[in-house]
Parts: structure tokens; C-alpha cells; sequence
């Protein structure tokens, strides 16, 4: 071990760990990622894919701000599709199955050629502390290490327990141990503790897979990638397969249900509502007859399968008959059964934006530690987390982000604000301003956020500002000529004839007018690259819309502004019910916005704080 004194620790190298450590180390902080073991950094524990709806959004945010996960998902992608394609492009996701191995090898170059970060190789089992606040971890080996911030990323590990049917045992995944020293450990911080669980499906060796009978679904002839800064497909491309559940299949899981873990009544926590089990399918949707079945190759060099949409915790004999009675899957090999896992989270109420523990200082939580599922949305949390740990260890401002600006935003404030019930995915229609909060222009919306922060590096900063310079001069060629409905007729652009002059970016925004289009009016356009092509029609496509949401924007930025003390007293407000009284406590919202996403807040009770607050405004002024 070259030092026991850092800035930051970084406690497990999954992908909230990732890149909460290379943020971390991005805005100087001394870091430390310790892991339980090198090969375990970057593990893709469930699907081999990255994206998606609402997921895509949070991996291209991160990679707006220079985050990891984006470009390693560029460089092992060996299919890419844009979900949604045929929906406006506030909807569309893109995705990206993975190669397992690709991208575990360039996460973990990713963290050893990363200045100022360290990888370290052991088990935390306690914290060092000084008097209430966090200052460091103990490994299992007795070494102690130092710094001012930790932030956990325990994934599933917390007392985790692997459910197979009527059997279970102690284990963060398939075939590594769950952490439970830690957890007893955070018991003695008094937090609120919950379980969650979540699955997998039995994985599959494709070589005993009958392709011929089967569908397959290839990747977009125009991928789109998760990087600004990717240009092309790094390795080669493979199609998935796609077959379907029958009647047959739904009959062997119904006789089998008591024998399922969960429906054996072996596991308390909740499961994930939007990503369910094919015993959860079979019971919820008994009208159905069938069920889609993806099969995603896990590799190009892998001849494993992974079956998505069957994740199952029934017994190995039974998952083995149900998964050969699909279509093309009738002599397949199981290379590992479906398990469940359940495993502890911390109640995300008692963090603040920072994702930092309101009364354990010096500590931050990310990833599914914090009730949620998914890679996109661990990875998320660990670039707020890493970055805010930073601040935190260099004395440095908190760095918080808005609902109005980010996918980012809008998760950690449903997080700390509504806490969860289930498993925590990301939704476009979580987002009050999707329309403005596009993948397409994650990089507007967030780089200079990054290059202020010292988060982004001079690559990025450089291709970023010929990416604006570039739309800058597209806006304006299209927005300094104005032209009659003639001019556009005569041009070949069928437009009635209102006499109404408009400028070139209006008639950008009519139906199937492209800058292409526009040409024949303005020739200088052709000149415009294409993806600031693409770029300006999706803008002025949204235009009106945008300016909408940008005065409600405003407003939620105003009510933003108005800080609610820590320690405000909201018992000795009288008005409010006893019930909000107790959530307000709990949730102890850091701004009025958040105070009014409370779950039966009301316009009357905001008023109440808001009066009190400028009273104590007042106050303080005199």
C-alpha cells in the first residue's frame, strides 16, 4: 500500500464506485477505490447491456461532465440501438448491449491510469472516527487509512442473501461474499434500514441454442453512441435473439409458484415493479400468453446467453423445464441458475443533495445502498457523490443539481425528497422538463457546469467549444434571414400563403422541413455539419415548447433559491399537521421546492414555512 492518507475513499469498485472515484480524483482530490478484489471492478452483475429510457439521459449526463461510464460503454458496445427512434427525440434512449470482459478490462484502465486515483485491494469492515464524523476505514486486515470523506457504494452486497427456491445463502452476488460486517457496522449509526431485492435470470450457453428457428434483432445501421467524444464502433457488432414464453412455460411456473422464494415467502424485501420476475409476469399479467424473451450474447469472445425477461428465484429443476419449454431453447444448457438477491439500503431521505448523510458527516452513499436498481442510475449518484466528497474533504462549495437541468437532478431530488418503496428506476416521465433535458444535448446543458468545476478535461472543453461555435453559427444563419411563404414555395417548401415573413429557424420547426430543405433558400446551410444539422432541427423543433417550461424553469430555480435551514423548527410551527411535522423532520428539505414535492404537502403549509423563514429573515436583518 503506497499511502494510508487520502482525501476521498471510495469504497467498492462497481459502477457507482467507478466514477465516483475518477470524479473524485478529476477535481484534485487524493483518492483511494478500494475493492474487494481487481477483477471484481467494472463487473456488469446483471444484463450485459447500459442504456435505455431515461437510463440513457443519465449516462450521457455523466459523460457530459466527463464521467467514465459513457465512453467505456462506447468502446465494449457490440450492438447499439436508439429506443424509441420513431418518437420525438425527448423520448429517445440510446442502448448499448456490452461485451462483460471489454468493459470490465477498460473500467479498471480507466481507474489505474487516472491521476490522483488509487486502487486499492481489500474489506472494509469499520470506520474511523473522530468524535461523530467519519475520518476513515479499517480493512479486515486491521490496516486503517485516513481521509476526510468516504463514500460507500455497496451495490447489493449489504447482508446480501442469494435466493434459489427454498435455499439460501450469504453473498453480495454469484460467487462473491456480501458484506456483512459493514452492515452491522452501520446498524451502530442508528439510520433507517430497509431490504430491497432484485433478480437475475438463469444464463445460458448459446452454443446449445436453436438459432435457426428464431428471430434476431441486429443493431442500428447508424449507432448512436453514449460519448460526445466517440466517433465509431470500436469492435464488432452481433445481433440478439428474440423468442417468446408459451402457455406451456406459464403452467410449469404457476404449479411451481409456492416453491419460488418469493412466493414461498422466503424474502422480505421489495422487488423492482418494472423489471419483474417471469413469476411476477405469470401472476400480474395471468391474461397473457406469452412474453418476450431477449436472447443478449454476453461477449464476442462469451458463448454465454443472457435470457432477458425471465429472471426467476425458482429451484434449479424447475427453471431448467420452463426455460426449455421456449422455442429454440428446447436442448439449452444452463451455464448458471436465476437467483434472487435481498439485500439492505438506507432509507435515501436521510441523505441531503449532496448525497452525504445528514448525521454521520463525512459520509456519502451511492448507488443501490440508496434503494435504487440499475447501472445508469449507480453511476449517476457515484459522480455526485465522488465530486461532492471532493468538495467536501478540499473545503470546497457543495455542488447540487436541479431538476430543471439534469435527469441527475431529478433522481437525487425523488431520492432525498420521496424516499423510495421499491426499487428506484429512471423514467423520462419523471423529468417536469424532459423536453429541454434531451440525451442529444446533455453536453450543452451540463459541460460548462463540468469545466467550471474543474470536472472536465481539456479534450472534452476543446471539442465542446467548436461543437458551440459551430451551433452558435447555424442559429444564427437561420435566425438573420427572414423569407416569404413565395420564397418558400418557390424553393420547393409547401407552406400556405399567409404573407407571414419568418426567419429560417420558424420554418425549421414546420413538419418534415430539414436544414437540408432550407438549402434551396439559404445554400450557405449546407455548409452546417451534419450533426449540427441534426442538432438545430431538434432545436428549433422544440423551440416554443422550451420557452415554456423555462418560466416554470425559472420559478422552480426562485423557490430553489429559498434555503431551509437545517435546524429550522418545524414542531414549533403551528398550522401544520402533526403528520407533515413528522415528514418534514424526516425529510428536512433543503429548499421550498423540496418542501413542496413532500408527499401531502399543500400550498397552504408552504406559505406557513415561507412566512416563517422571511420572518426570520427579517430578523436577522434587524
Amino acid at each position: 500500500m503506497k499511502h494510508t492518507n487520502f482525501d476521498v475513499i471510495v469504497v467498492g469498485g462497481g459502477h457507482a464506485g467507478c466514477d465516483a472515484a475518477h470524479a473524485s480524483a478529476r477535481v484534485g482530490a487524493r483518492t483511494a477505490l478500494i475493492t474487494l478484489k481487481l477483477d471484481g471492478i467494472g463487473v456488469m452483475s446483471c444484463n450485459p447491456a447500459i442504456g435505455g429510457l431515461g437510463k440513457g439521459h443519465l449516462v450521457r449526463e455523466i459523460d457530459a461532465l466527463d464521467g467514465v461510464m459513457g465512453r467505456v460503454a462506447d468502446k465494449a458496445g457490440i450492438q447499439f440501438r436508439l429506443l424509441n427512434r420513431r418518437k420525438g427525440p425527448a423520448v429517445q434512449g440510446p442502448r448499448a448491449q456490452a461485451d462483460r470482459a471489454i468493459y470490465r478490462r477498460e473500467m479498471l484502465s480507466e481507474m489505474q491510469t487516472c491521476p490522483g486515483l488509487e486502487v486499492l485491494v481489500g474489506e472494509i469492515v469499520d470506520f474511523l472516527m473522530d468524535g461523530n464524523r467519519v475520518a476513515g476505514v479499517r480493512l479486515a486486515d486491521g490496516a486503517e487509512i485516513r481521509a476526510n470523506s468516504v463514500v460507500l457504494t455497496t451495490g447489493t452486497f449489504l447482508r446480501g442473501i442469494i435466493h434459489i427456491g427454498d435455499q439460501h445463502y450469504s453473498g453480495g452476488r454469484m460467487g462473491d461474499s456480501a458484506a456483512n460486517r459493514l452492515g452491522d457496522r452501520l446498524d451502530d449509526f442508528g439510520l433507517p434500514l430497509g431490504r430491497l431485492k432484485t433478480g437475475t435470470p438463469p444464463r445460458l450457453d448459446g452454443r446449445t441454442i436453436d438459432w435457426k428457428t428464431l428471430d434476431l434483432q441486429p443493431g442500428d445501421e447508424d449507432p448512436v453512441f453514449f460519448s460526445f467524444l466517440s466517433s465509431g464502433l470500436a469492435v464488432r457488432q452481433v445481433s440478439c435473439g428474440v423468442t417468446h414464453t408459451n402457455e406451456k412455460t406459464h403452467e410449469i411456473i404457476r404449479e411451481n409458484l409456492s416453491r419460488s422464494a418469493m412466493y414461498g415467502g422466503h424474502i422480505d424485501g421489495v422487488g423492482p415493479r418494472y423489471c419483474p420476475s417471469i413469476e411476477d409476469k405469470v401472476v400480474r399479467f395471468a391474461d397473457k400468453s406469452s412474453h418476450q424473451v431477449f436472447l443478449e450474447p454476453e461477449g464476442l469472445d462469451d458463448h454465454t446467453i443472457y435470457p432477458n425477461g425471465i429472471s426467476t428465484s425458482l429451484p434449479a429443476e424447475v427453471q431448467e423445464a420452463y426455460v426449455r419449454s421456449i422455442r429454440g431453447l428446447e436442448d439449452v444448457q444452463i451455464t448458471q441458475m436465476g437467483y434472487a438477491i435481498e439485500y439492505d439500503y438506507v432509507d435515501p431521505r436521510a441523505l441531503d443533495s449532496r448525497l452525504s448523510l445528514r448525521d454521520v458527516p463525512g459520509l456519502f452513499l451511492a448507488g443501490q445502498i440508496n434503494g435504487t436498481t440499475g447501472y445508469e442510475e449507480a453511476a449517476a449518484q457515484g459522480l455526485v457523490a465522488g465530486l461532492n466528497a471532493a468538495h467536501h474533504s478540499l473545503g470546497r462549495d457543495a455542488v447540487t443539481f436541479s431538476r430543471s437541468d439534469s435527469y441527475i437532478g431529478v433522481m437525487v431530488d425523488d431520492l432525498t425528497t420521496r424516499g423510495v418503496s421499491e426499487p428506484y428506476r429512471m423514467f423520462t416521465s419523471r423529468a417536469e422538463y424532459r423536453l429541454s433535458l434531451r440525451a442529444d444535448n446533455a453536453d450543452q446543458r451540463l459541460t460548462p457546469k463540468g469545466i467550471e468545476l474543474g470536472l472536465v478535461g481539456k479534450r472534452r472543453a476543446e471539442v465542446f467549444s467548436v461543437k458551440l461555435e459551430a451551433l452558435e453559427a447555424g442559429r444564427t444563419l437561420l435566425k438573420s434571414r427572414s423569407v416569404s411563404p413565395k420564397t418558400l414555395n418557390e424553393g420547393g417548401i409547401k407552406v400556405g400563403e399567409d404573407g407571414k415573413m419568418r426567419n429560417l429557424f420558424e420554418v425549421l420547426a414546420f413538419p418534415n422541413v430539414s436544414i437540408e430543405d432550407l438549402g434551396t433558400v439559404e445554400p450557405d446551410l449546407i455548409k452546417v455539419p451534419q450533426d449540427i444539422q441534426t442538432q438545430l432541427g431538434r432545436e428549433a423543433l422544440y423551440a416554443t415548447y422550451i420557452a415554456r417550461q423555462a418560466v416554470d424553469a425559472q420559478s422552480l430555480r426562485k423557490d430553489e433559491d429559498r434555503v431551509i435551514p437545517d435546524e429550522f423548527a418545524y414542531e414549533g410551527l403551528d398550522g401544520l399537521s402533526n403528520e407533515l411535522k413528522s415528514k418534514l423532520v424526516r425529510v428536512r428539505p433543503a429548499n421550498l421546492a423540496q418542501a413542496g414535492r413532500i408527499e401531502g404537502m399543500t400550498p397552504a403549509a408552504l406559505a406557513l414555512i415561507l412566512a416563517r423563514l422571511n420572518r426570520e429573515r427579517r430578523g436577522k436583518s434587524a
